[in-house]
């Protein structure tokens, strides 16, 4: 889209709203602010033009001819003004004889101009003599290389055919100055309007936005379990946003419930006749002996299937929240009384304050699997520890002081099934549970030798 190619790469709608809001401020404003000096300009000049328009008035009235027939001037109405009487005081006027064919004869000037040229362009003169009675304007060098505005206008003189082109100039320095002063000032004007705007409109996306991050904030309180849905008090054109995220948090719901509910159904049609094909081959036969292996091979892969099914749906359940400490008080209290015979000791070391997004249930089987099969390897200890990695991550160790594993069977100590000495009770599911499972939530599990001399199996477990 446009805003794309404008600003590539750019996620933030609040720094485009901003750079979008300054890239125009600064064209309006400063825009503006030449345009207004140029009409500024303009009508200093208007002002100027008028001023010597009223000249051109004065010098026509106070023609008249002499005894002679000779172009003269009243002295009694020519322009008061004393810097005319001035030499180059930047204010000039000229009365021009021209002969018919449009030569210049005689001039009577002011006294500004006794001893410098005719500030009168000779484009400017044609101009004037070929629309008698009409005034123009032209723009020159002065006397003194100054810019000056000139006005010129031809009238006839007598009946004779006399004509004559009346001159008035001035210096624009002040009004050029004027403009130049006018232009700086409201450039500062518009550079403390823009950086208002620009502060104003911060203000504006911050308040415009601030329902966004009200969403932002709320689904994080649901992901984290301190909620179950957003509010219905948002803004008109926000709201609509946060009732289809209402009804998918609710869709969600509905789906882990339904696939709970199919996960219980499953398990209750399969355990009735895997039930009864276990109990019905109890015979020495070869065919009760095959029955008894696949009805029992049957039982535990399901039973290892409907758990991950469950598991699956409760991971995909937002909002769970579980305080470890919680769980594993009771486990280890469980432990310590079944392997107190064994001399096994389990103790706990974790923090106050850790949490693990996602099932009781879940979090329950994990550490449960990892120190039962500790219990079951270690000499006489067993220890749960645990820390909060970063924001968003915990880890979970479980220690023994038993013989441990050798580097290369602990790759293989985490698949399905697989039992690294026969003569332990169990089906070799344990690990590989535990595996899956943290893989279901986003985390994983890691064996390594621990340094109380047996093995630690350590999982890393998303937390609020």
């Amino acid at each position: 889209m446009w805003f794309n190619t404008l600003f590539p790469g750019d996620k933030s709608l609040a720094r485009r709203l901003l750079v979008g809001a300054a890239l125009w401020s600064l064209v309006v404003l400063f825009g503006g602010a030449f345009a207004l000096t140029a009409l500024y300009r303009a009508e200093a000049v208007r002002l100027l033009e008028d001023e010597l328009n009223a000249t051109l008035v004065a010098l026509t009235r106070s023609i008249n001819l002499d005894e002679h027939g000779d172009l003269a001037a009243n002295p009694a109405r020519l322009p008061a003004d004393p810097r005319y009487d001035t030499p180059l005081a930047g204010r000039y006027w000229a009365i021009i004889e021209v002969s018919l064919d449009g030569v210049p004869l005689s001039d009577i000037r002011s006294g500004s101009l006794q001893f410098s040229d005719l500030p009168l362009p000779v484009n400017l003169a044609e101009e004037a003599l070929s629309s008698p009675g009409d005034v123009r304007f032209a723009t020159t060098d002065g006397p003194n290389d100054e810019r000056v505005q000139v006005a010129a206008m031809a009238i006839h003189v007598s009946d004779a055919g006399q004509r004559a082109v009346v001159m008035a100039a001035a210096d624009r320095a002040a009004s050029d100055a004027g403009a130049q002063r006018f232009l700086f000032s409201i450039i500062v004007a518009m550079v403390f309007l823009a950086g208002g705007v620009l502060l104003a409109m911060g203000v504006l996306v911050r308040v415009v936005l601030g329902p966004l991050e009200r969403i932002q904030a709320h689904l994080a309180e649901i992901r984290n379990g301190d909620r179950f849905q957003l509010d219905d008090d948002y803004p008109v054109e926000v709201q609509p946003l946060a009732s289809e995220l209402n009804k998918l948090l609710e869709h969600n719901h509905e789906v882990v419930d339904r696939a709970r509910t199919h996960v219980g159904n499953l398990a209750h049609a399969l355990k009735t006749p895997i039930a009864v094909l276990r109990n019905e081959a109890t015979g020495d036969t070869p065919l009760d002996d095959v029955v008894r292996r696949q009805s029992e091979a049957m039982h535990n892969n399901v039973q290892h299937y409907l758990k991950r099914a469950q598991a699956a749906a409760r991971a995909q359940a937002l909002g769970a929240r579980t305080d470890v400490s919680e769980i594993a008080g009771g486990l280890v209290r469980l432990l310590n009384k079944l392997f107190e015979r064994d001399g096994i000791v389990v103790e706990s070391t974790l923090p106050e304050g850790l949490v693990f997004r996602g099932e009781a249930q879940d979090l329950e089987e994990m550490i449960g699997n990892l120190l039962e099969n500790a219990c079951k390897w270690a000499s006489s200890q067993v220890r749960l520890s645990g820390e909060q990695l970063s924001p968003g991550w915990i880890r979970i160790a479980v220690d023994d002081d038993g013989d441990g594993l050798p580097e290369e069977a602990m790759a293989a100590a985490v698949k399905r099934g697989v039992r690294l000495d026969e003569t332990a009770p169990g089906t070799g599911l344990g690990l590989s549970i535990v595996n899956e499972l943290a893989e279901l939530h986003g985390g994983e599990l890691a064996l390594s030798r621990s340094d109380m001399g047996g093995l630690c199996a350590a999982l890393r477990l998303p937390s609020p």
